[in-house]
């Protein structure tokens, strides 16, 4: 990775300047340049002119409060969502210029939204993350089979490879899932929520199968997360959002303090250090008027204009 305009917290942003910013940007995966996002039939944009990098082989967490407008920045830099303005660079390039297999050999999603046919078994849904390598007529060849295998391992549904999609369980159709998305063997990894509504033996599974990604290749992995002690435990950098704009960003324990957590998600609470992350000890829900009260620690603000070179 550059080391060249990276911003105070450790994480470069796309509004760097302009000089070097194109060669710096070609060694960052997925760079968000100003973007504008919004929503036919709304009148105002969700994401209005917020700049993201992830950084590579790293784990970066999109949190913040419902509405706050994380799904749809994370739809943005999928291309699932069209900018309004600026633009979403993969791999240094416009992602959209490039064609929609293009995009799926080098990008991967895990969306809210993955829906299959009932009757598909686990391993031919998994088979199915290989379009972006075959051409349509053709077989499947050792590398499919290897990159199947490695996945369905990955993500730990070796046991249900020949159940139906329609007879698992929530949990169970997100590792199916997840293992679907591995299989496109990409260097650029988004996952939206992939712990919501599963149950704790599940939640920590997906948690598992990131950790395992981060330590284990070099792949980038953006994920967002509602439960913010997750995220502080998964991510190496956070960053959180509030009606659309970006509040703070930086590593867990820059990111989670009571001042971030009354400001932003607008509760009362208490933060710990802990060998897995901050802890959050809730105490009560903030309303308009409250004075903060529980320290006088403050989240590093956002600056994605100051820039140094290190």
């Amino acid at each position: 990775m550059s080391q060249n305009n990276t911003n105070s917290d450790g994480i470069a942003t796309a509004n760097d300047t302009a000089a070097g910013s194109q060669s710096g940007r070609r060694d960052r995966p997925l760079v968000g340049d100003d973007v504008v996002l919004s929503y036919s039939g709304t009148d105002d944009p969700v994401i209005d002119g917020e700049s993201i990098t992830a950084e590579p082989g790293a784990v970066t967490a999109l949190v913040g409060p419902n509405g706050s407008g994380k799904s749809t920045l994370l739809k943005g830099l999928a291309n699932q969502l069209e900018p309004d303005a600026g633009s979403v660079l993969l791999d240094g390039q416009d992602i959209q210029t490039l064609e929609t297999k293009a995009i799926a050999r080098k990008l991967g999603l895990l969306s809210q939204e993955s829906t299959s046919p009932n009757s598909i078994s686990v391993e031919d849904l998994v088979y199915h993350g290989r379009y972006p390598h075959r051409g349509f007529f053709d077989s499947v060849t050792e590398e499919d089979e290897a990159a199947v295998e490695r996945a369905i391992d990955l993500a730990g549904c070796g046991h249900l490879r020949e159940r139906e999609v329609g007879s698992l369980s929530g949990g169970q159709k997100q590792l199916a899932w997840i293992a679907m998305v591995l299989a496109q063997d990409t260097d650029v990894l988004l996952l939206d929520e992939p712990t919501t509504f599963l149950d704790l033996h599940h939640q920590l599974e997906v948690m598992e199968i990131i950790e395992t990604l981060r330590d284990e290749s070099e792949i980038t992995i953006v994920v967002v997360l509602h439960d913010i002690e997750q995220a502080a435990r998964l991510a190496d950098r956070m960053v959180a959002l509030k009606d659309g704009e970006i509040q703070a960003r930086g590593p867990p324990e820059a990111v989670v303090t009571e001042q971030l957590l009354a400001d932003v998600f607008e509760i009362e609470a208490e933060v710990s250090a802990t060998p897995h992350g901050p802890r959050v000890n809730p105490i009560r829900a903030r309303h308009d008027g409250d004075e903060h009260t529980t320290g006088d620690d403050t989240a590093e603000p956002d600056r994605a204009e100051e820039v140094v070179a290190e």
